[in-house]
């Protein structure tokens, strides 16, 4: 990606800010947690993208904006397989000298082996944050009722908020800028486009999103990410229907996952059926702009829900994309945590 300055004095200057946000608790997320995207203000939404960016200049420029004396500390529980969640906070926390442990199913067994208030109650004595990637939502609000400790969601049935934080940072990145960016989001929706519509709603993107019959976004969803959208000031507005051409037409950014998720390997051939006019490919992305970028939070089931010619292509950010989970999260982290 191109450079985020182009001198040690903007670095330095870059560094101090982040620094002063964290340090006196700027944007109130000390503390918080985080199981929605409209858990956050615009406000909180746009320094955490500012934390993220200084977060990406330190580490490439092999020095740090945060480092602990002494070592905060997360569980990082895993309901389903992870890479890019795990690795990246995992790696994150550790390169601001925190220390992590991952549980699995097999350890912690929420709601099987404990009940999930009991194992709140255990993580809060030990951790000084918990990052969970589970099933059902449901699991995220019970830890957070019984957990004196910050709960940030690392993926549920209903939102995936982290990725959005990447998404919108990788657009930014990208673009130069959030406010008045259209977007396209092409697919089922489902939690991806739930923390979507809400993410774009506070960073004044308008979000045109086209799924199947039958696999709409929550009615709720779409109806608060539309009075975020107007609270927050923006011209972003959030618009939903069932036609991908549509939906793409004069995008900056066309967004897009995978039609069958993991819990859902039984619905596969019927998926395959409703999506099959929903595919990312070169035909579709011939009616955004010129130079839209394509975002995939990955994995990707290739020649699915998009093609190898697009996912390969020069319009494709995705790895971009997948290293910006790094930076997103470190922010959050250092916010949430202080210094």
């Amino acid at each position: 990606m191109e450079p985020l300055y182009s001198r040690a004095g903007d670095l330095s200057q870059m560094l101090d800010t982040a620094r002063s946000l964290i340090r006196e608790d700027a944007l109130g997320l000390r503390g918080r947690s985080l199981l929605s995207m409209a858990d956050l203000t615009a406000a909180q939404l746009e320094g955490i993208l500012q934390v993220a960016a200084a977060m990406e200049a330190a580490r490439k420029a092999r020095t740090h904006v945060l480092r602990w004396d002494y070592p905060k500390s997360i569980a990082l529980i895993f309901e389903k397989p992870s890479l890019r969640t795990r690795a990246t906070f995992e790696l994150g926390m550790q390169m601001m000298g925190g220390l992590t442990v991952v549980l699995g199913p097999q350890e912690i067994g929420l709601g099987t082996r404990e009940s999930i208030p009991d194992a709140a109650r255990n993580l809060e004595r030990w951790f000084d944050t918990v990052m969970a990637r589970v099933f059902r939502h449901n699991t995220l609000e019970e830890l957070h009722a019984h957990a004196g400790i910050p709960i940030i969601n690392g993926l549920s049935d209903r939102e995936h908020p982290c990725q959005v934080l990447a998404d919108l940072y990788t657009i930014q990145r990208k673009k130069g800028r959030l406010n008045g960016i259209r977007a396209a989001w092409v697919g089922d929706g489902y939690n991806m486009a739930h923390s979507l519509m809400l993410g774009c709603a506070l960073a004044g993107v308008e979000l045109h999103a086209a799924c199947p019959e039958g696999y709409m976004p929550h009615a709720e969803i779409v109806e608060q990410a539309q009075q975020l959208a107007a609270a927050a000031n923006k011209p972003g507005t959030i618009i939903v229907g069932h036609d991908p051409v549509a939906a793409v037409r004069d995008a900056d950014v066309v967004l897009t996952d995978v039609w069958t998720s993991m819990g859902q390997e039984e619905e596969r051939s019927r998926r395959m059926a409703a999506f099959r006019s929903y595919q990312v490919n070169a035909e579709l992305l011939a009616h955004a702009k010129p130079d839209a970028i394509v975002l995939h939070c990955l994995p990707a089931h290739r020649g699915e829900e998009i093609t190898d010619d697009v996912l390969d292509g020069p319009h494709s950010v995705v790895f971009d994309e997948a290293e910006n989970r790094l930076y997103a999260q470190q922010a959050l982290l250092a916010l949430v945590l202080g210094p």
